[in-house]
């Protein structure tokens, strides 16, 4: 009964919590804002301007997600509360366990609500582009990058997010040069622009067989994918196009065609490069869309007033600079060397459970207390 009287308690707390969330998350406002685009969408002529049309759309379920999403938790919290008093009135010691879990997973969901109100940045809803370079060191660090790439692929199958795959340029012997894919999904740029730095590895190399202990490093860049609307000042003289033919793993990743297509921005010496749509054509469009992303990213990053004072931001892959160590020997455990959080289960952490130090991010920069150790 002790227990059930704190569980009781708790669910109180969480009611003021959640009411707490909802003015953070404007659902009122949001509620009427819907009202509103719903009876724009049944105005005569609504389809006429197919490009606004789909706006409103799109804005319509944003907000109907929002709010199905909040009230959803609400009635679970209620659902709660009505098994803690059944449970108070039978004594049943088997709800009384499913009740310590349904509190364990609401606990979570609130936490995971909680955090998305940090995603308040201008490109923080917006799918995100992942670029993936090999440092220094041949087929150990192009095999680490491989690793990383399928990291983040597990992370987002976990959140239903969807990746396409832009961009792939394998190892020498394994793994790979480079690569880019696109995160689709709400708020996909907002977790994962924590991830953007180099990434360091510490391990016994499989591809050495005198048993000998490597670090290697690999870098990862990430940007927001920009609206078409979005108008960026770049001239057609400052960039120049290679066409080349796609290649892949076995050729199960590309197309294998003459439509690749890899642009570079000469006054910044930014490349870009897309291999994996249907039509050269087709991949221009997306290099220059990750160009786009790629130059707005650096102007923010770097507070410029325009894309023209960007003279090259390029960091070295290498000591110094990693935002991340994962230590498989001679013991493990994946460091944050901004945040200091960290996981002694690599397994897990290589297998997409990043959550962990993405949320710590977001904390440490709501806070103001990211470090560089």
């Amino acid at each position: 009964m002790i227990l059930l009287d704190e569980l009781k308690l708790e669910v109180n707390n969480f009611r003021k919590e959640l009411d707490e969330l909802g003015e953070v998350l404007n659902i009122t406002k949001s509620k009427e804002e819907l009202t509103a685009l719903q009876q724009k969408a049944s105005e005569a002529g609504f389809w006429e301007d197919l490009e606004n049309s789909q706006k409103v759309l799109q804005k319509t379920k944003q907000l109907e997600n929002k709010i199905s999403s909040y009230e959803k938790m609400q009635s679970r919290l209620e659902d709660i509360s009505t098994m803690i008093e059944l449970c108070m009135e039978e004594e049943d010691e088997e709800m009384q366990n499913e009740i310590v879990s349904e509190m364990n997973d609401f606990r979570q969901e609130l936490e995971n609500k909680n955090l998305e109100t940090l995603l308040s940045g201008e490109y923080d809803a917006k799918n995100a582009i992942l670029t993936f370079h090999a440092g220094a060191g041949g087929t150990e660090a192009q095999d680490w990058a491989e690793m990383l790439y399928r990291m983040y692929h597990r992370w987002a199958e976990r959140h239903n997010f969807k990746v396409q795959l832009l961009d792939y340029l394998d190892g020498e012997e394994a793994g790979l040069k480079s690569a880019s894919i696109m995160v689709e999904g709400e708020n996909a740029y907002g977790y994962l622009k924590s991830e953007a730095g180099v990434h360091r590895l510490v391990r016994v190399s499989p591809f050495d067989a005198s048993g000998r202990r490597h670090t290697s490093f690999a870098a990862l860049e990430v940007m927001p994918e920009m609206d078409d609307n979005i108008q960026v000042d770049i001239r057609e003289e400052d960039i120049e196009m290679e066409v080349y033919r796609s290649s892949g793993a076995g050729g199960q990743k590309v197309n294998k065609t003459s439509s690749a297509v890899r642009l570079i921005h000469k006054p910044t010496g930014i490349v870009t490069s897309c291999q994996t749509q249907r039509s050269q054509f087709q991949n221009k469009d997306y290099a220059m869309k990750m160009l786009i992303a790629k130059l707005v990213e650096i102007k923010e990053r770097e507070h410029l007033e325009k894309i023209s004072d960007i003279k090259g931001v390029q960091k070295e892959i290498g000591w110094g600079a990693q935002i991340r160590s994962y230590v498989f020997m001679p013991y493990t455990l994946v460091k944050d060397h901004r945040t200091a959080f960290e996981s002694g289960n690599i397994a897990a952490v290589m297998d997409g459970d990043i959550d962990g130090f993405i949320h710590a991010y977001l904390k440490s920069l709501s806070h103001g207390t990211l470090t560089q150790d």
